[in-house]
């Protein structure tokens, strides 16, 4: 099996590090990520610029590019120029931080894995619920479960696993569940500041908030202990509405 790792933390952040170290003995692997940090860019691509490549050689055989343009660009140009045939499994992450409820629609790293499900490849985005302080160790373990299920049963056409893992000892995990990706939104502050030479500029910040009246979703999940599983497709149209909208608007 060849397997391509991917993320939006860059290729020496630690997580993708883990990822290679729980996944190595899988097959054989290559690594294409950002150059540097690229979280938050969504499934953005590079087209007005060229887009540097660079050899990386960490040592203890990990070896693979350093890509000057985004998560997205990465797996994209790998597969399609970078690779001599296309992998079997891609899996972006570990990604410092929860991939979960509307911070999909952001997530650089969701965007590696979905960039791999637009080309035809079963692909996995893996997420730790935490900023600080991350358990590895946990999520290399989660990480290598589902990549040996995928790379023995595969996903459906057009569908990419979102999986996110509490930052808790690998014991006290309480199981996998499949969930929904959460109604939710973030409720931002921008902080209004003054550089030195008196220009003005804003910082971001804010929290998630749930919508109420929700169960199964994936932030519950994590709250509850349990691995976060969700489906996720790149089909955008709400089938749900197709009639509604048909009976109003087809002439």
């Amino acid at each position: 099996m060849h397997i391509l790792l991917s993320n939006d933390d860059g290729i020496h952040a630690p997580g993708i590090a883990a990822l290679y170290e729980a996944v190595r003995d899988l097959g054989e692997i290559t690594v294409a990520a950002p150059d540097s940090q690229k979280s938050a860019v969504g499934h953005a691509i590079t087209i007005s610029d060229p887009i540097k490549v660079m050899p990386v050689d960490k040592g203890n055989g990990f070896r693979g590019y350093a890509i000057g343009g985004t998560p997205a660009d990465s797996v994209k140009l790998a597969v399609e120029a970078l690779l001599p045939h296309p992998p079997d499994l891609i899996i972006s992450g570990i990604n410092l931080g929860p991939n979960a409820g509307i911070s999909v629609i952001y997530s650089g790293t969701v965007s590696a894995a979905t960039e791999g499900t637009i080309l035809g490849i079963p692909s996995i985005a893996i997420s730790i619920n935490t900023f600080t302080e991350p358990r590895w160790a946990t999520a290399a373990v989660v990480a290598r479960d589902v990549a040996n299920q995928v790379a023995r049963e595969g996903l459906p056409p057009g569908i990419l696993l979102n999986v996110n893992v509490p930052n808790i000892p690998v014991e006290d995990v309480k199981g996998y569940t499949v969930t929904t990706m959460a109604r939710s939104q973030f409720k931002e502050v921008f902080h209004r500041r003054t550089d030195p030479r008196g220009n003005l500029y804003y910082w971001m910040d804010g929290d998630m908030e749930l919508a109420p009246g929700q169960t199964g979703t994936d932030v519950q999940a994590l709250i509850a202990g349990h691995v976060s599983i969700t489906p996720l497709h790149f089909d955008l149209t709400s089938h749900a509405a197709l009639d509604s909208f048909r009976s109003r608007w087809n002439r």
